[in-house]
C-alpha cells in the first residue's frame, strides 16, 4: 500500500509543481504501431509538402546564383544575378505595380465584411441565393474571366462604356490605355476575391454569441455601435486571416494581367503591359521569352522575400491589436 501511494505521489509531482510531463515514444507494442499508423497517414502530405513546396524553394535559391544557356545547362556566377536585379528599372517599377494592386485588392476586405453581415441579417429571404451568386466568380477559371472583363472594358463594344454613354460619361480605353489598365484588373481581382472573404466573414459572425448583442441593446447600443465594439473585435482573427491571404494572392497575379492586358511581342510593344506589368509577369517574361532562367529565379526570390516580410508586418501588426484591444 505504501508503494503504490508512493506511486501516486509521484504521478502528481509535474501538476503540483506547474511543469508539463516530458512525452515520451510509446514502449508498448500497441504503442508503437499506433504512433507509426500516424506517421503513415501524415506521410503523403509531408512528402508532398517537400517535393512541392519546400523543395522547389531551395531549388530556386541556388538556380538564382546561376546563368542558363539557350540549350539548358547553368553555370555558376554568383551574386551577379541580385547584383543586375538592384539595379534593373523594370524590377523597380514591375514591384511598385505590385505592391499598388495589392494595396487596391486589399480594399476588397471591408466591401466583404459589408456584405457578409447585409447576407447575415436575421430573416433576410434568399439569403443562399446571395451567397451563390457572389462566391460563382470563386470558382470560375481565371481564363474566363479575363475573357470576359476584357470584352467589357472594351474601348468601342463594351458594357461599361455603354452603361457609361447612358448618363452622360464618356467611356474610356480601360486595358489598352496606361493610366487605367492597372486600377481596370485590380477591379476585377477585388471581383474575383470578394465572395470567398464574404463566406469566410459570414462564419466568422455565425460564431459571435447574440448574447452580446441582447446585453448591448439593453444598454441602449445601436447598430453602428455594436458593430464596431463588438463585431469588429470579435472578428479580428477572421479579418486578420483574410488579410493575409489576400494579400498573399494579390502579390503573385498574373493569369488576370496577361490575359487582360496581353503581353509584348517582338513586332510591336504593348504601352499597357510595358508600364503596368507586375513582379511575377516580369519573371514570366525572363524566364520563358528571354530564357534568362537565372535571372528569374532571382526575381522569383525577391518576391518570396517581400511576401514574407509583409506577412511578419501582418502578424506582428495582429498582435499589437490583440494587446490594446
Amino acid at each position: 500500500m505504501t508503494a503504490v501511494a508512493d506511486q501516486s505521489v509521484a504521478a502528481e509531482v509535474p501538476a503540483a509543481t506547474g511543469r508539463p510531463a516530458r512525452k515520451r515514444r510509446p514502449t508498448t507494442v500497441a504503442g508503437r504501431w499506433e504512433w507509426l499508423w500516424g506517421l503513415a497517414f501524415i506521410a503523403p502530405t509531408g512528402l508532398g509538402l517537400l517535393v512541392f513546396y519546400i523543395w522547389p524553394v531551395f531549388q530556386t535559391l541556388y538556380y538564382s546564383f546561376t546563368e542558363w544557356g539557350a540549350f539548358g545547362g547553368h553555370v555558376w556566377v554568383g551574386t551577379e544575378n541580385y547584383v543586375k536585379l538592384l539595379g534593373d528599372p523594370e524590377v523597380l517599377k514591375a514591384l511598385k505595380n505590385t505592391l499598388v494592386y495589392s494595396g487596391l485588392v486589399l480594399l476588397g476586405v471591408p466591401v466583404s465584411l459589408v456584405l457578409a453581415a447585409l447576407i447575415n441579417t436575421p430573416g433576410l429571404r434568399g439569403a443562399a441565393v446571395y451567397r451563390v451568386l457572389y462566391f460563382l466568380p470563386v470558382v470560375t477559371m481565371p481564363a474566363a474571366v479575363g475573357m470576359v472583363w476584357r470584352w467589357l472594358y472594351n474601348g468601342d463594344l463594351g458594357l461599361v462604356n455603354h452603361v457609361l454613354s447612358l448618363i452622360g460619361i464618356s467611356g474610356q480605353h480601360w486595358v489598352a490605355d496606361p493610366r487605367f489598365a492597372l486600377y481596370a484588373t485590380a477591379v476585377v481581382g477585388v471581383w474575383m476575391t470578394v465572395g470567398y472573404n464574404m463566406v469566410i466573414f459570414a462564419a466568422g459572425l455565425n460564431g459571435i454569441p447574440r448574447d452580446y448583442y441582447e446585453a448591448a441593446e439593453l444598454d441602449g447600443a445601436g447598430r453602428i455601435r455594436q458593430f464596431f465594439s463588438i463585431t469588429l473585435p470579435m472578428l479580428s482573427p477572421t479579418a486578420f486571416f483574410i488579410t493575409v491571404l489576400t494579400s498573399i494572392g494579390a502579390l503573385q497575379v498574373f493569369d488576370v494581367i496577361y490575359l487582360m492586358l496581353g503581353t509584348n511581342s517582338s513586332a510591336l510593344r504593348n504601352p499597357a503591359i510595358d508600364e503596368n506589368k507586375t513582379i511575377v509577369f516580369l519573371f514570366y517574361e525572363r524566364a520563358f521569352i528571354d530564357n534568362d532562367k537565372g535571372y528569374a529565379a532571382a526575381i522569383a526570390f525577391v518576391l518570396l522575400l517581400v511576401i514574407l516580410v509583409l506577412t511578419v508586418i501582418q502578424f506582428r501588426a495582429q498582435k499589437r491589436w490583440v494587446h490594446y484591444a
